[in-house]
């Protein structure tokens, strides 16, 4: 079980990073992204924060990936921030993709998809085939996502990601205690996708060292 998208009071979360990994452990996840809401201002803070709760992680079985998610940057410094983000420590990189309920500024997608420093490009909205061929180029995985409103087009992300051969990736996009998803309701988020049964196993169960070349 693996979450590459949650959030904490580290950003606009409910939970302390270890209160939100006690939680997951008990709902079966051994792999948990935390990627709080950063830009230029405080990416060096977050990650030097979530460092310092790697080890209550481990105690409780589960492997943190320190992360950010890169929100409302402008897409031509997405690039930088997510290569300074590396540079810092951090396993991931989320960007904010272009969901159809917020104002996202237009090409964000197609910077997070053209970059080598991100990992998962979180709710693309009406992300197009271009923008995936680019992601699948470039390793970025499109997620599915559970949040409402952001998972309006989760269809439309499952069968642009299929055409472009890009992965996928189900989150939570967790901010609060009944945000996370039990290992059904992730298989559920993939099928309401239109991903085949057999589509879902394989999404859910995703080989993470695999995915992000560790």
């Amino acid at each position: 079980m693996y979450d590459l998208h949650t959030h904490t009071i580290l950003s606009d979360g409910e939970m302390l990073p270890t209160e939100l990994i006690r939680r997951m452990a008990v709902m079966g996840y051994t792999t948990v992204a935390i990627a709080d809401h950063a830009d230029y201002s405080n990416t060096e803070e977050i990650l030097a924060a979530l460092a310092k709760v790697r080890e209550s992680a481990q105690i409780y079985g589960v492997r943190l990936l320190c992360g950010v998610e890169i929100t409302h940057v402008p897409p031509i410094q997405i690039a930088d921030l997510a290569k300074f983000a590396k540079e810092q420590g951090a396993d991931i990189v989320v960007v904010h993709g272009e969901t159809t309920v917020e104002p996202v500024a237009p090409g964000t997608n197609q910077a997070a998809c053209g970059c080598r420093y991100v990992n998962v490009l979180a709710h693309p909205g009406l992300v197009t085939i271009e923008e995936a061929r680019l992601a699948a180029k470039n390793g970025v995985a499109l997620e599915l996502t559970s949040r409402g409103g952001h998972n309006r087009t989760n269809g439309h992300v499952a069968r642009i990601a299929r055409e472009a051969g890009c992965q996928l990736v189900v989150d939570s996009d967790a901010h609060a205690p009944h945000d996370i998803l039990s290992k059904g309701e992730k298989f559920i988020v993939a099928k309401g996708a239109g991903l085949t049964d057999a589509q879902c196993r394989e999404v859910i169960s995703l080989n993470i060292d695999q995915f992000l070349g560790s």
